[in-house]
């Protein structure tokens, strides 16, 4: 068989497997049985907690900046009381926390569920990914809105309908890949009226999502004017399109090409970039995945400055080097492939210290799952592996054996980077991110003596691999409430599609306190105009 026919043979064949994994006859609801998440007694024999009414005994409870020895009584969804020795009637549920954490749910900032991208769709929706992330003791995340056709309000009605079946709450952010004026007007919809404060710009994948300086500075004018926050994926695309040509040029089309072509310095230079255009614009700036010491140097010396950058790693990056692209086995290798990559070992490790020294300020995963068969698509051209990894059910755990079994963080630095900060970021504090009367009830229970093991054989999402497989540590969330329900018990999942809710998340965060007067400085600085005489003829 020549190699033209064999190539076709091998992707005819992936599509058909694809295709069939797709639209397979097993029902949903039984794939998940199997799995073991219940949707109710009728079609899993396991419910949700019926009980409105729980009281956590015992437990430490665990703020962002305070923790003490405390029950936590929780009503219809919401905390109702925090303090020692709550007495109760018959009708609570009681769950004993002794000995053991009782925290804010995570909040994953940066997930990419039902996303089309690079030909194929990401293999958990908004509730298998969902269901994942409450197994782990995540209990919100914040999905990035593709606009549709360039259409914002196309895409926001696009994703709510995706989000029909969600079984947790969650948020939206919006990413723009053109600019016009209806794009303009439809940004100022999107936070008036649908809860979106925060705005993403591709400086990477060129052809697709990315977007010139020119648009950048538009973008970013614009969000400051709002309120909104900026968000860039800082990478040169320009550069990165010259690289990849490069590989294939000296024949390197595995999954190791993925990352020769984009190497740090080309993270490092559009973080540079970014920075500096939101700095003129003097608007507040947000890098997501975080993946090298070339970036975070640059949002260390902007932070210093007194530049507001905040700067989000991913558990990947955290946890992570590159060695697995490496691997002779293609879908192993091609498992690891995501933007910008899993990086050298050494830059994991200035991450971490990154974060425990306030560089950068929390934790998020970018989880974008495709499996071997999609991954498939790249089998002779790197370029045509769909980009990501997984993360929204393990981060939780990886970031405390990673960060606080270390020694690296303290309990109440793990509430801020996995669930507070984020919650302030976005403006959704303290309802969500905290254990305090009137918040949302959605806690979990941490075991510090308890140990994990990361499968691909128990995780919970759709997919057929994990880039953490095999990884032990100690730390495990025994426990999940959210919405007030019990989700995550014993090892069991107890998921309801259509249960989680959107959470509309206001503009002007804490990100945006005084900007009107550093603008004001700025114009009081300038000393112009001069007022000249003009000459006489």
């Amino acid at each position: 068989m020549d190699t033209s026919l064999r190539t076709h043979t091998i992707r005819f064949a992936s599509l058909l497997v694809l295709v069939l994994s797709i639209f397979s006859p097993v029902s949903e609801s039984n794939q998940f049985c199997e799995a073991g998440i219940g949707y109710g007694d009728s079609e899993c024999g396991i419910a949700s907690s019926s009980s409105s009414k729980i009281l956590i005994k015992g437990g430490t409870v665990v703020n962002a900046h305070h923790l003490e020895v405390a029950d936590v009584y929780v009503e219809d969804g919401i905390i109702a009381a925090v303090k020692p020795n709550i007495k109760v009637g018959d009708d609570v549920t009681v769950l004993d926390a002794a000995g053991k954490f009782v925290m804010p749910g995570g909040i994953d900032p940066h997930t990419h569920l039902a996303m089309e991208f690079m030909g194929t769709v990401t293999i958990d929706d908004f509730f298998s990914g969902q269901a994942a992330a409450l197994a782990g003791g995540t209990t919100m995340h914040i999905d990035f809105v593709i606009p549709v056709n360039g259409s914002l309000s196309a895409g926001f009605e696009t994703y709510l309908g995706k989000a029909k079946r969600s079984c947790m709450d969650y948020g939206f952010h919006m990413a723009i890949t053109k600019w016009d004026e209806t794009v303009s007007r439809e940004m100022e919809i999107m936070v008036k009226e649908k809860g979106i404060n925060s705005f993403k710009f591709f400086l990477a994948y060129k052809g697709s999502l990315m977007i010139n300086d020119e648009l950048l500075l538009e973008g970013f004018k614009k969000c400051k004017s709002l309120g909104a926050l900026a968000m860039v994926h800082a990478e040169n695309g320009d550069a990165v399109f010259e690289g990849q040509k490069r590989m294939i040029e000296l024949g390197i089309t595995g999954p190791e090409g993925h990352a020769l072509s984009r190497p740090p310095v080309l993270e490092g230079e559009a973080t540079a970039r970014a920075i500096r255009l939101a700095g003129f614009v003097n608007t507040p700036l947000y890098i997501v995945h975080v993946m090298s010491i070339d970036a975070m140097e640059e949002i260390a010396e902007a932070r210093k400055s007194g530049q507001r950058v905040i700067g989000e790693p991913v558990a990947s990056g955290l946890v992570l080097d590159d060695s697995g692209l490496w691997d002779p086995d293609f879908a192993t290798a091609a498992k690891f492939v995501m933007s910008p990559p899993i990086r050298a070992p050494g830059h994991g490790k200035a991450l971490q210290a990154g974060l425990s020294t306030g560089i950068l300020q929390l934790v998020g995963t970018d989880h974008c799952a495709f499996n071997s068969t999609q991954k498939a698509f790249g089998i002779d051209d790197f370029r045509k592996i769909p980009n990501g990894v997984n993360g929204v059910e393990e981060r939780m755990h990886l970031v405390w054996d990673t960060m606080v079994e270390s020694g690296q963080i303290s309990v109440t630095d793990y509430v801020r980077l996995t669930s507070t900060e984020c919650a302030r970021i976005f403006n959704i504090y303290p309802r969500k991110g905290a254990i305090l009367p009137g918040s949302d009830a959605d806690i979990i229970i941490l075991n510090p003596n308890s140990s994990f093991e990361i499968s691909a054989t128990s995780h919970h999402s759709r997919l057929d691999t994990n880039v953490f497989e095999g990884r032990r540590g100690k730390g495990k969330v025994e426990v999940t409430i959210a919405g007030g329900r019990v989700v995550w018990e014993n090892g069991q999942l107890k998921v309801v599609p259509g249960s989680g809710n959107y959470v509309e998340m206001p503009p002007f965060g804490y990100l945006f306190d005084g900007i009107e007067k550093a603008d004001a400085k700025y114009l009081s600085s300038l000393q112009a105009p001069v007022k000249r005489f003009k000459a006489t003829t």
